[in-house]
């Protein structure tokens, strides 16, 4: 049984979602330099050749059958899920894009209900709609901010895409956690993910120059250093006390986007903001109590 660690796993937990936080950072930049799709595969390949080791280290046994399929499953929604999201970082403030992203776990209890039969309760509705609202806010607000370009049209399109396969993802992640351990499920899920987006490179890869590539290699080591710190936090405390730690990306993004792209926080991305973790706290398990 893992040590108990009072704060550690707070701390960890809390620089992991930093880290990832400045690795969308790394990741618009090189966007913006290279295009959506060279970034997101070379990001994937370099975090699965750095994760890989370490998996092999453990001499595992090669997956088969349902596990083999779920990583599969994962890998070619994990592609799709990053390359929508990266892409709609350039044409989205860091901000808006990430609090429009808190919507998915909110989208999880419809896709719960559909493909785990979880029973969805009034109280998850009631957060549902109004997670729903607070994004409608933030998308008013850079409309009025920015007006309908057709930019803002492909950001708010590719978010959503990114926001629904993000919400899947946490579908398989519970089918996985069940059978493969958290070193495994991250080789994979960067080694899948990078194969399934290798397929277009005849396509749309171009060659990133050297400094970009060097930022895609940062994002790529930053993913890895994220992903770890978060798995320790979360095998040494309970999820209901870190799950909450996930809305301080915010404060990273907006800080991001303001020092590296200039990008300004309206107020109506802040109402929004509230309106949604309003929402995931009404949408919060409840702990049951039992008598000893």
């Amino acid at each position: 049984m893992p040590a108990r660690h009072p704060v550690l796993p707070y701390l960890l937990a809390a620089s992991g979602i930093g880290l990832f936080a400045v690795m969308d950072g790394f990741m618009k930049h090189a966007a913006l330099m290279t295009g959506a799709y060279t970034a997101t595969l070379l990001r994937s390949l370099i975090g699965a050749v750095l994760i890989a080791p370490l998996w092999l280290a453990r001499r595992p046994r090669w997956p088969r059958g349902h596990l083999l399929r779920l990583h599969v499953e994962r890998g070619v929604v994990t592609a799709a899920m990053s390359l929508t999201w990266f892409f709609a970082l350039t044409r989205l403030p860091l901000a808006e894009a990430l609090a429009i992203s808190f919507v998915a776990p909110l989208i999880t209890l419809y896709f719960a209900r559909l493909f785990l039969s979880e029973t969805i309760s009034r109280r998850a509705i009631l957060a549902s709609l109004l997670g729903f609202a607070g994004t409608l806010v933030i998308v008013a607000g850079r409309i009025g901010a920015a007006g309908l370009t057709s930019d803002l049209v492909l950001g708010l399109a590719s978010m959503a895409c990114s926001a629904l396969c993000y919400a899947y993802s946490f579908i398989v992640i519970r089918r996985q956690s069940q059978l493969a351990g958290p070193i495994e499920v991250a080789t994979f899920h960067s080694g899948i993910g990078g194969l399934v987006l290798l397929l277009a490179a005849p396509f749309a890869f171009t060659m990133p120059s050297p400094p970009v590539l060097g930022a895609i290699g940062i994002a790529g080591a930053l993913t890895v250093l994220g992903a770890m710190a978060v798995a320790w936090a979360y095998a040494r405390a309970e999820a209901q006390a870190l799950v909450p730690l996930e809305y301080t990306g915010f404060v990273w993004a907006a800080w991001i986007g303001w020092q590296w792209f200039g990008e300004a926080v309206t107020l109506a991305t802040f109402i929004g903001m509230a309106m949604i973790l309003a929402a995931s706290w009404i949408a919060r398990p409840r702990r049951t109590v039992t008598a000893t």
